[in-house]
């Protein structure tokens, strides 16, 4: 059902690092399976995927994954907002329990489908934890469109899926190749990779523009971080409409403080200290463990424009330039 491809150049070569080994591209042959909706299935969508080597034994187990139809699904590129989409929609679907939301980890409330299969020595198998995770099920995913269940075209359960700027998303996924993947080359190389298509969940266009296609299904909400920076209590209400939840505007207040980034960052419970702290460990060089003061939180800087302060101005006009190949000719926007 699959094809997978090694692949090797100079571009990728240069930001291979421990928690990222051995890339593959990843196709489809026969495509998006018939029950996909046609405009996905045309020549328009995204071929392929990038991946690395501890994804493709899972790719065919996600492939039939079992899918319900009450399952809540947060799907984003990496590093656009999913942690704060995770804890907002976690919340408004289970009352606003904040107390429930502090004693259990975000991991264990919403788990990442396919952690496993996307930094090399995690080890696991976070399929099966998905899959024993008692309904209603909230599931994690960064996977284009091509490469989810084929039963999600059938079952339709609720898809939530946020965009961010490429700019942005580029700077953040940087911080964390570096601080959790263990990447310890320069920032260039790293931004030249992700232009190139030469990184995981790569390419990032087909990523977002796939995802806007089906922004009109029923069971889909389209949102951007740049939405919810600018005014998150209106998508707290239209991501709560989304699920069928109402309250009230105090109730809203509330979560919207919750949500906020001083909040989020103090928060045990989704500031992924223990990811940190095992990727310290495991994908740091020792080099880097002895001269590393760096104070690297998950939850960075929560700020739109981020990238000012890691892009040069060549870099910047690229990646204008790289946006605009995603939205000439197309109603989408990154910042709508």
């Amino acid at each position: 059902m699959f094809h997978f491809e090694k692949l090797s150049n100079e571009t990728l070569d240069r930001i291979e690092c421990p928690g990222t080994e051995r890339h593959y591209r990843v196709t489809r042959p026969g495509g998006y399976p018939d029950e996909a909706p046609g405009f996905l299935r045309d020549r328009g969508s995204s071929r392929f995927s990038v991946m690395i080597e501890t994804y493709l034994p899972l790719a065919e187990r996600i492939r039939s994954f079992q899918v319900f139809e009450d399952d809540v699904w947060v799907v984003t590129f990496p590093k656009c907002g999913t942690t704060w989409t995770q804890e907002m929609v976690w919340l408004l679907n289970n009352g606003l329990n904040f107390e429930r939301a502090r004693k259990l980890s975000l991991d264990e409330r919403f788990p990442f489908l396919e952690l496993t299969g996307a930094l090399t020595l995690y080890g696991g198998d976070t399929v099966t934890d998905v899959e024993r995770l008692p309904r209603p099920r909230h599931i994690k995913s960064h996977l284009p469109t091509m490469l989810l269940p084929d039963a999600v075209w059938t079952v339709r359960p609720k898809i939530i899926y946020v965009s961010r700027g490429p700019k942005d998303a580029a700077t953040s996924f940087y911080h964390h190749y570096r601080n959790i993947v263990g990447y310890d080359g320069p920032r260039e190389d790293f931004f030249n990779a992700f232009l190139s298509d030469n990184l995981i969940y790569a390419p990032f266009a087909g990523h977002a523009a796939d995802y806007w296609k089906l922004r009109d299904e029923r069971n889909v909400l389209f949102l951007s971080y740049e939405q919810m920076k600018r005014d998150l209590k209106k998508v707290i209400a239209k991501t709560a409409a989304f699920l069928g939840r109402s309250y009230s505007g105090q109730q809203v207040a509330a979560l919207e403080q919750h949500l906020s980034v001083e909040s989020m960052r103090a928060n045990k419970s989704c500031n992924m200290d223990n990811l940190v702290q095992w990727a310290r460990k495991t994908n740091y060089s020792d080099e880097r463990k002895r001269n590393d003061a760096n104070q690297f939180q998950f939850i960075r800087s929560g700020k739109i424009n981020s990238f000012e302060q890691d892009m040069s101005e060549d870099f910047v006009s690229r990646f204008d330039e790289y946006e605009k190949t995603i939205t000439e000719g197309s109603d989408f926007k990154f910042d709508f």
